[in-house]
């Protein structure tokens, strides 16, 4: 009997399917939806079925065939228990499923199933080592209260900031302007605007902070600093947990190494690859699952 492995590396905003063959050759890729299975686990569900069904499609193969395919599925969300146990729950066609959270994806991924940790900062972040079977996670416990040195994070602080400088308490620059121009100089707007503000919402200013800095800007510089500083804690305490190599990961992680402290960039490592990667590695291995 021919069997399936299927790596599900899903967020968000999005969910990737990956299909190989017993050889681990790919033979197709897909994309669909939000996966975050803290936004919902049917519809986590449903978009991971869709992604597939299109993979599948583009593989040649048919619905027939989900039920020899072993599935590995990286979402944001797994960490919360209710949330993994009630997916887990939901009835699916394949021959298995195996469930953990997007950043142990792409840890396994990173150091090629091998121990080790990565410190993912995009709009939000979070910290994962690997050591001896078990993970030890750091951050990652969602905006606003965690995720420090993300986007999120670092955008709230910018809005801060910038509504300080417009009474005169902090001070002005060309980054505070270019905020103001965004909101028409409107401060009811930017009022107004953060009641249903997303992460992504505040995360949207992080280009703006690194062109900003690079062109000297002491408000951006300051930004920078207070990102990397957090980042920097979070590097120390998965050190004092047993991590040497780090892979820093993320659309900040990858632009922020020049702000952080020397005594952290020792630990750092380039990726071998990602939670795709991961996610296929977990397949049709339940002791990869989270709980």
């Amino acid at each position: 009997m021919t069997q399936w492995t299927v790596g599900i590396d899903g967020g968000g905003t999005s969910c990737r399917a990956r299909i190989c063959n017993t050889q681990g050759e790919t033979l197709s890729d897909a994309k669909t939806g939000s996966a975050n299975i803290l936004l919902g686990v049917e519809v986590a569900m449903t978009s991971i079925i869709e992604a597939i069904t299109l993979a599948a499609v583009e593989a040649g193969l048919t619905k027939k065939q989900f039920s020899d395919m072993h599935v590995g599925l990286a979402l944001a969300g797994a960490e919360q228990k209710s949330a993994w146990l009630a997916f887990m729950k939901l009835p699916h066609p394949f021959a298995s499923f195996t469930l953990n959270t997007d950043a142990y994806g792409a840890c396994l991924g990173a150091h090629n199933g091998s121990d080790g940790a990565i410190m993912i900062v995009g709009t939000g972040s979070c910290g994962i080592l690997i050591k001896d079977g078990e993970q030890h996670i750091v951050g990652g416990r969602e905006f606003p209260i965690s995720d420090q040195g993300g986007g999120a994070i670092t955008g709230l602080r910018l809005i801060q900031h910038v509504l300080l400088a417009y009474d005169g308490i902090k001070a002005r620059s060309d980054l505070v302007d270019h905020v103001l121009d965004h909101f028409h100089n409107d401060l009811d707007q930017i009022v107004d605007w953060s009641k249903s503000a997303r992460p992504c919402d505040y995360g949207q200013f992080s280009p703006a902070i690194f062109k900003y800095a690079k062109a000297g800007d002491r408000v951006a510089i300051d930004l920078l600093k207070q990102c990397a500083n957090d980042i920097d804690l979070f590097l120390l305490a998965l050190h004092k947990r047993g991590a040497t190599k780090i892979a820093l990961m993320g659309s900040i992680g990858e632009r922020i190494v020049e702000w952080l402290e020397p005594t952290v960039k020792p630990w750092l490592v380039a990726p071998q690859g990602d939670a795709m990667d991961g996610a296929l590695m977990m397949a049709a291995k339940p002791e990869h699952n989270l709980y």
